[in-house]
């Protein structure tokens, strides 16, 4: 099954798309808006964060590392690659200035959620540091929530937890 999102109201529609050919037309009605819009099947339009489907390309394209956002009830699995400084994670939305968007619908992750900022350490070696937000959920790294100020210093494979959605940090050295 795959999802596409209505470009006037962010609605998913989801439908299967085993029963088209690669490169075949289809024209969707948004059932929550009514706008008409089409798309063609193994063409992707969305940007470099989405790429469960290809873990090489994600690989190749995480030169600093990256975020593996756990499948949930919410939404699917998402490999979010960061860039050097500053990775603002928090939830989709139209214009907003989040440059590593996980695209849920969980209501308890807020828009700009919490950041990870990645810079080299005085070996040369990359360092990922988080904090939160500021929330509404806050931020939980091993089921303890980070404080106002707080930082903490992550590596490779820690599960940190904001709102209902688990992440797993992906160093450079590991990717996928």
């Amino acid at each position: 099954m795959k999802r596409v999102r209505c470009p006037k109201c962010d609605n998913y529609i989801t439908f299967d798309e085993t029963r088209y050919e690669d490169r075949q037309s289809l024209v969707f009605v948004c059932p929550q808006c009514g706008k008409q819009f089409g798309i063609r099947i193994g063409v992707s339009k969305l940007h470099a964060t989405r790429k469960e489907d290809n873990p090489e390309a994600a690989a190749e394209g995480a030169e600093y590392g990256s975020l593996l956002v756990i499948e949930n009830v919410f939404h699917y699995k998402q490999v979010i690659p960061f860039q050097l400084g500053d990775n603002v994670i928090g939830r989709y939305m139209k214009g907003s200035k989040v440059n590593c968007p996980i695209e849920t619908v969980d209501p308890s992750v807020d828009i700009t959620h919490c950041v990870i900022n990645v810079s080299h350490d005085k070996k040369g070696n990359l360092k990922y540091v988080l904090r939160d937000g500021p929330s509404y959920t806050g931020t939980f790294v091993d089921n303890t929530i980070l404080g106002d100020r707080e930082r903490r210093v992550i590596e490779d494979g820690t599960l940190f937890t904001i709102g209902a959605t688990s992440i797993i940090l992906k160093t450079k050295t590991d990717q996928l």
